[in-house]
């Protein structure tokens, strides 16, 4: 904190020095602090400086929507930096505030429903192997088979013909590493590197091309212009595919593998969710955005699922300006952190907490969703969160009346790095209805 912290309202917390970082023993001490002093807690870093934890809605509502411009992305921010460059999730002030508004036209609702298609083909595509192993009676490594799905499709979604044309015309695929290898560390860094001449390579053919009646995410990023009339430049534009590939990979893949793992936990969800499907969605060719829209309780799966194992488990900003909560002050340069995973089970705003209850989300009272973050909250909010839930939706309401999945699992546990997996793989018995 800065000069004058005397004059300053200052939260209670531990005497000693906390190292945050993205592991189990952070999650472990912010859970003691959180239980020992309360949602608002002054942390001691082991740089010197002090930090806020903050697990009040009311209070990250004030820093994540009302007073956002008084923040930046705090601590953490400069790993992913060298995985996705300067990309929308890591960049700050105006390099953000233009990308955002050049990007966002290519998240709305109407063209997102440009994608169903692609959804349903990387859908079916893994119904046929589902069969294969019901028949024969072998587990599937859902985790794996989660990751092959998402990241499929977030590539046709993004390249369009040019996945087939460019990515996997010689059988394989350059981008498999992501699902096939669950370590993330600083050869993912390394050969992400290596792609970004790859896909410049395909940027380069994009903007030569004069004809191109496809809808893909890449055709909206070349074309999209500033207020300014300017483009992406090369950088730019590689930067924010390798975001969307790492972000839109990431994300489903692993809420459909927790997903997975739960329905096979719970009978009566299974149950529910396959009456639904069954009556919305009785064909595939009766897939659209409307159909999809009124899966309500498959939406309330999903969402259950993402609050018990939100994609990012904690986030950080950095205070640029002096801000009052209720109670405390916030001094500028500030590290503030808040975690979605521990907000997500605390009694205090859900009822049993760690249970798995989609039900719960029949509740609509904007009180009740004040409590909920997993995609961030307000103007950094993740854009692809409703492209994200429409695939996933789209996914179990084919799958879920095809297969029921059986499972002998003992829970896989956590593997608390930037994203929230399992740290084991998920393996599960399909079997034919």
């Amino acid at each position: 904190m800065t000069q004058n912290t005397k004059s300053f309202r200052l939260a209670p917390g531990p005497k000693e020095i906390m190292d945050i970082d993205v592991n189990k023993t952070t999650l472990l001490n912010l859970q003691n602090i959180q239980k020992k002093y309360g949602n608002i807690v002054t942390i001691k870093n082991k740089n010197g400086r002090s930090a806020l934890f903050i697990n009040d809605p009311s209070e990250i509502h004030q820093i994540l929507v009302r007073n956002y411009n008084r923040y930046a992305k705090g601590p953490g921010f400069e790993r992913i930096e060298m995985l996705l460059g300067s990309g929308l999730i890591v960049s700050n002030g105006d390099t953000w505030r233009r990308a955002r508004t050049m990007i966002q036209p290519s998240f709305s609702r109407q063209n997102i429903h440009k994608l169903i298609l692609q959804m349903i083909k990387c859908t079916k595509s893994r119904a046929i192997k589902w069969k294969r192993a019901a028949t024969s009676k072998s587990t599937l490594n859902i985790t794996q088979e989660m990751g092959t799905f998402a990241l499929e499709l977030i590539l046709l979604s993004i390249f369009g013909d040019d996945y087939e044309d460019m990515i996997v015309k010689d059988g394989s695929n350059p981008f498999a590493f992501l699902s096939e290898d669950s370590v993330r560390d600083l050869t993912v860094v390394m050969k992400m590197r290596k792609l970004r001449a790859f896909i410049l390579e395909i940027i380069t053919r994009r903007r030569q091309s004069k004809i191109n009646n496809q809808y893909d995410f890449l055709s909206m990023y070349v074309e999209a212009k500033d207020k300014n009339g300017r483009t992406f430049s090369d950088k730019e534009l590689i930067d924010e595919i390798v975001t969307l590939i790492i972000a839109g990979y990431e994300t489903s893949a692993g809420t459909l593998n927790w997903a997975w793992y739960l329905i096979s936990q719970h009978p009566l969800v299974e149950s529910l969710l396959l009456s639904e499907s069954e009556k919305i969605i009785p064909k595939i060719d009766s897939i659209n955005f409307e159909s999809i829209n009124q899966m309500k309780y498959t939406q309330w799966v999903i969402e259950e699922t993402l609050r018990l194992y939100p994609p990012v488990w904690l986030f950080s900003r950095k205070s640029l300006k002096e801000d009052a909560l209720t109670e405390y002050d916030i001094p500028a340069d500030t590290d503030i952190y808040f975690s979605p995973y521990i907000l997500h089970r605390t009694e205090k705003f859900w009822i049993n907490p760690n249970n798995f209850d989609p039900s719960r989300f029949a509740n609509d009272d904007k009180e009740f969703k004040k409590s909920y973050y997993p995609f961030s909250l307000g103007p950094r909010r993740c854009l692809g969160e409703y492209f994200s839930f429409l695939e996933m939706k789209i996914h179990l309401g084919i799958l879920i009346k095809q297969f029921t999945m059986n499972s002998e699992e003992q829970f896989p546990d956590l593997n608390l790095g930037i994203n929230l997996r399992s740290k084991n793989e998920i393996y599960l018995q399909p079997k034919l209805r």
